[in-house]
């Protein structure tokens, strides 16, 4: 458990409410004090590891707040960050977006095509896996 040096990359996980996405915030270290260390975004972090009551993880807290925590940033991470931004992302545009009935007949014809029209557990992994591939 090593005090954060400048440089270190570290990342916050949010989510507003329990029926939301995860929401990844990213920086860097670019200042260090006695006690702190202050990111590129400006969040002053207290430059003390240690480990979660919540998920049992190494991180660094707020200097105003012991329940917030920053994590570094690992392959893992940049990899779970991406998906769920993809995840974000598909959400926002079939919430922005009323389709017209040709949309709609594409989309329909590109499930029945699949089988994916029934509402069974098969079809819905179908649809992921269909969506993993895109």
């Amino acid at each position: 458990m090593d005090d954060l040096k400048i440089g270190d990359k570290l990342y916050n996980v949010s989510q507003n409410g329990f029926g939301d996405f995860f929401r990844y915030s990213f920086s860097e270290v670019v200042r260090l004090t006695k006690t702190l260390a202050v990111l590129e975004n400006g969040v002053r972090l207290r430059n003390k590891p240690i480990r979660s009551m919540i998920n049992n993880e190494i991180g660094y807290s707020l200097a105003t707040n012991r329940w917030v925590y920053w994590h570094k940033v690992t392959d893992e991470i940049k990899q779970k960050s991406r998906e769920e931004n993809k995840k974000i992302a598909v959400n926002d545009w079939f919430q922005q977006r009323s389709f017209n009935m040709q949309e709609k007949k594409i989309i329909y014809e590109l499930f029945e095509e699949k089988g994916m029209l029934e509402g069974s557990e098969e079809s819905s992994m179908a649809a992921i896996e269909l969506f993993k591939k895109v």
